[in-house]
């Protein structure tokens, strides 16, 4: 079953990258206090979500901490080590909380994952964005088709606020 408003966000073990190297940590914790806007990607360095999709949430920040945003966070299903390299690379900095999902079981359990095999991709996510309050999604926005950023771009997370 897909994440939709009212659902509680699953409790599954992810891992961010540190300075130190990758840390886990449980996505109840990361996303279960406050207002978070959470945004998952097909994958770190490909080309929607490396032109377009993490930039928009980058570049926008203070936008979304206007509007009473305590934390932006992005998954993948990518490991620790390729998202902290994705970051670096696009200047994310403090700006996202990166989320590696390295086994997809965030995606799974929130019914968001998708076969990506005929790309040579493997167990993906779905591309999506939510708004997150205390645990409780308010809002979901997935898109049909992955290369897409409408329903899930910084825009419409910033129209849904």
């Amino acid at each position: 079953m897909t994440l939709t408003a009212g659902d509680q966000i699953p409790d599954a073990a992810l891992m961010t990258p540190t300075a130190e190297g990758p840390k886990p940590v449980q996505s109840a914790t990361a996303l279960g206090t406050g207002t978070v806007v959470l945004f998952g990607v097909p994958g770190a360095f490909t080309p929607a979500c490396s032109d377009t999709h993490l930039p928009g949430f980058v570049l926008r920040r203070d936008e979304l901490k206007a509007k009473g945003v305590d934390t932006v966070a992005c998954t993948a299903v990518n490991d620790a080590f390729v998202l902290g390299a994705w970051a670096e690379a696009r200047n994310v900095e403090d700006s996202v909380l990166m989320l590696a999902d390295g086994n997809a079981d965030f995606a799974k359990a929130a019914g968001l994952d998708m076969d990506g095999s005929k790309f040579g991709l493997g167990t993906r996510s779905k591309r999506y964005a939510a708004i997150i309050k205390d645990g409780v999604v308010q809002w979901i926005g997935v898109e049909d088709a992955p290369p897409s950023v409408d329903v899930s771009g910084v825009e419409s997370v910033l129209k849904q606020l």
